[in-house]
């Protein structure tokens, strides 16, 4: 490690040379000038605005070619990569566009508009999400196409990428790896949505970019960026739901300067059991979440560099006796989750005139515990239940389930110097990582997993064409250690797993402008999932799922190919999207019952089998001249999920079909960027369900939305008010957990939500 650092310092040195700036004007066609327009440089981290002129200027540039953006509501993005070798002036036209700004996609290897993307990427503010009313990140991003979540209550949510869920969606936050044991169904993301700028979700095989875990999907979470050059705010949010009793409260400071910039933000959130349509509170659904995030920035010359930490604190309540005694309460009841995640990355950029360094460091501490409910009687007539919930308030009661998971992941990227229209970059990707258990009982073991990847890809443009194609091998190692545990009078012995899992996967992509209207991609991609320690080594009663959980130490990789085709058709006020894809998977992995009890639960085990999953999203948004204030907007999802022996795929979502009718208002000088809208949510029977799961019915929900930004002399903040579930509508989501013990999901949730910038 000495010598890594050792090597960034010379680098840092080698590369400090120059110092430029950039300036210039931005006016819209007519050479009128456009106010406060945003101009970021997001690989140096550093951002303007325009001044009422429309002038702007970044300071402290390096040599060599640096992308730089700029961004204004109702206007097309503008995208340019410029070589930088001394004090440049960018003069800038931006045309006006009804529909939603063009934005950089980060999680795809080149970095560019999305309208320059191969492949087809999705893009979620955190804006528009809380304007939502949502209760959670994880529930928040459902409302991507092709996205849906497997729930518990209202608190834990996993993502499913077209039917795929679990470590087959990996999530990267703040430049790393998320790892969080996201093997368990009910193990949510763990990530409060303050502090966060955008979601990218990929759709489709991602392990040429990110490797093992990324066979289904990546979802791709943003942290919100420093302050603008020179500037300091401070901000506070605030949210109330009515369903949960809930509140959510946040706190931030930035600065900024020309070379270094800060920020910090602190939340707490607390919400008691959710209410059904039924007027009745599903007991332990109860939670709350502390969350901390901090940030420091540093450019100068040649180098940038940023270092983000994150601590969030849950705790969670698990449902596993169905509606109860109604409480409003919000202290937990066992069984419980106590969740402690940290996450430390580091992300620094060496500039060395037409190419470019990247070298990512990360480290993740996830440390879980879970407490049982006991009902056992003691000499005294006093219940176990009672004695652990006074221990537990008392700080003694110690976690019947605890699992420490460190993880320290590296990625390098060096991009080589651009040949005319083609880009190449190569780099390397690993990770290692420990589990430790120190809880009475063991559900995986000890074990050590080591990764390494080595990849290349390359994009070529020519006329309005773009191929993009690249090659990566990757190997990981899994060592667990052996255990013997006695519980309940059953002894369970865990042996030792030595495995080694090797995996080629490629991507080839074509986007390419049929008409000056009329988009089409292509994607070819294979990937992979090496199996993970559960599904290995597992041999103990897994209590958020009610199941004795056994490994198989055969397993294989999954390896998938999927061909993804979409048309993309755009006009001033009108827009179209039509996505297909066909996945075939080999060697998919799955848990089935035995038909055996063992420590009171039924056993279930890991095999294998081939499957296909097929199907697509289509959507239109249409924003009619001359009611240039009125939107409609559209959006039908559906995936069938298929084992080769005919079987269908167990937790594949519903058919769903979106239809939003909205406003956008301006009311004298009071109210700017005002909003309404009213979403009509269609969600079709899903009787295409495994062996093992149950029908779901159909449902419709009304949801409704009104907000905007206030101004009241001084005083500007921006305020969402919203309705979901406005008609209070007796349903149960295919995806939820409690589906099995037929408990409905929420009714009509009244969220209102206020946001300052002082």
């Amino acid at each position: 490690m000495k010598t890594f650092i050792k090597l960034l310092f010379f680098i840092a040195i080698y590369s400090a040379n120059a110092q430029n700036s950039i300036s210039g004007k931005i006016t819209d066609l007519e050479n009128n000038p456009l106010y406060q327009v945003e101009v970021q440089t997001p690989e140096l981290h550093k951002g303007t605005i325009s001044l009422e002129d429309g002038t702007y200027i970044l300071k402290n540039i390096p040599n060599g070619k640096i992308k730089i953006t700029f961004s204004y509501l109702g206007f097309k993005t503008v995208s340019k990569i410029i070589n930088i070798n001394s004090d440049t002036t960018l003069n800038i036209k931006m045309q006006e566009s009804p529909f939603k700004m063009d934005e950089i996609i980060v999680s795809t290897p080149f970095n560019k508009l999305q309208s320059e993307n191969v492949m087809k990427v999705e893009r979620l503010s955190i804006k528009s999400i809380q304007k939502l009313g949502t209760t959670t990140l994880s529930e928040g991003i459902t409302n991507i196409a092709g996205v849906s979540q497997i729930s518990t209550g209202a608190s834990i949510g996993k993502p499913v990428i077209r039917g795929l869920s679990g470590n087959r969606v990996l999530v990267y936050t703040q430049g790393i790896r998320l790892e969080n044991q996201q093997f368990g169904s009910e193990h949510g993301l763990g990530i409060n949505d303050a502090g966060i700028n955008s979601i990218e979700v990929i759709k489709g095989p991602a392990s040429l970019l990110y490797g093992s875990d990324a066979l289904g999907g990546v979802l791709y979470i943003n942290p919100e960026k420093f302050a603008l050059q020179n500037t300091n705010n401070v901000n506070f949010s605030q949210r109330f739901f009515s369903n949960t009793l809930g509140t959510n409260s946040s706190l931030a400071y930035k600065t900024s300067n020309e070379n270094w910039k800060f920020l910090a933000r602190g939340t707490f959130a607390s919400h008691s059991d959710y209410k059904t349509p039924n007027n009745q509170r599903v007991t332990n659904t109860r939670f709350s979440e502390k969350d901390f995030k901090t940030g420091v920035g540093f450019s100068k010359n040649n180098f940038s560099s940023e270092l983000r930490y994150n601590y969030n604190k849950s705790k969670l309540g698990l449902p596993e006796e169905g509606i109860t005694e109604q409480s409003k309460s919000k202290t937990l009841l066992e069984p419980y989750q106590e969740i402690d995640n940290h996450i430390l990355s580091s992300h620094n950029h060496f500039f060395f005139g037409n190419s470019k360094l990247d070298i990512d460091l990360g480290y993740t501490f996830n440390d879980r515990q879970e407490f049982e409910e006991h009902e056992e009687h003691d000499d005294h007539g006093k219940t176990t239940q009672l004695r652990a919930e006074e221990d537990h308030h008392e700080g003694h009661e110690e976690a019947a389930l605890r699992m420490k998971l460190k993880t320290f992941t590296y990625n390098v990227k060096y991009h080589f110097p651009k040949i005319g229209n083609f880009e190449i970059l190569s780099g390397v990707q690993g990770l290692h990582q420990t589990n430790k258990n120190f809880g009475e009982e063991i559900l995986i073991p000890n074990a050590r997993v080591n990764d390494f990847g080595i990849f290349t890809t390359a994009n070529y443009t020519w006329n309005k064409n773009t191929i993009q194609a690249g090659i990566r091998f990757d190997n990981r190692n899994i060592n667990t250690e052996r255990h013997e545990i006695t519980h309940e009078n059953d002894t369970h012995i865990f042996e030792v797993v030595d495995k080694s899992y090797n995996s080629f996967t490629t991507s080839l992509g074509l986007k390419t402008a049929i008409t000056n209207n009329l988009t089409s991609r292509i994607n070819f991609s294979t990937g992979f999932r090496a199996p993970n320690l559960a599904e290995l080594a597992s041999n103990g009663v897994h209590h958020g799922t009610n199941r004795f959980e056994k490994g198989n130490s055969n397993l294989i990789n999954e390896k998938n190919t999927q061909i993804d085709v979409s048309l993309e058709y755009k006009s001033e006020h009108f827009e179209i999207f039509t996505n297909g894809f066909y996945n075939h998977l080999n060697d998919y992995i799955y848990i089935t019952p035995t038909n055996q009890i063992e420590d009171g639960e039924a056993v279930f085990t890991y095999i294998q089998e081939n499957a296909k999953l097929y199907g697509g999203e289509f959507g239109f948004h249409l924003h009619p001249h001359p009611l240039d204030w009125l939107h409609l907007e559209s959006t039908f999802e559906t995936v069938v999920g298929k084992q080769n022996n005919g079987n269908y795929l167990p937790l594949i979502p519903a058919n769903t079909w979106r239809n939003t009718f909205r406003t956008e208002f301006t009311v004298n000088n009071w109210l700017q960027q005002g909003y309404s809208s009213l979403t009509l949510e269609s969600v079709s029977t899903q009787d295409n369900v495994s062996t093992f799961e149950t029908p779901s019915a159909n449902y419709n929900l009304l949801n409704f939305g009104l907000g905007g930004e206030i101004i009241l002399r001084n005083i500007k903040f921006t305020t969402n008010f919203s309705i979901n579930n406005l008609l209070n509508k007796k349903y149960i989501h295919h995806l939820s957990r409690l589906k099995s013990d037929q408990i409905l999901n929420q009714g009509r949730n009244i969220v209102l939500g206020v946001n300052f910038n002082l």
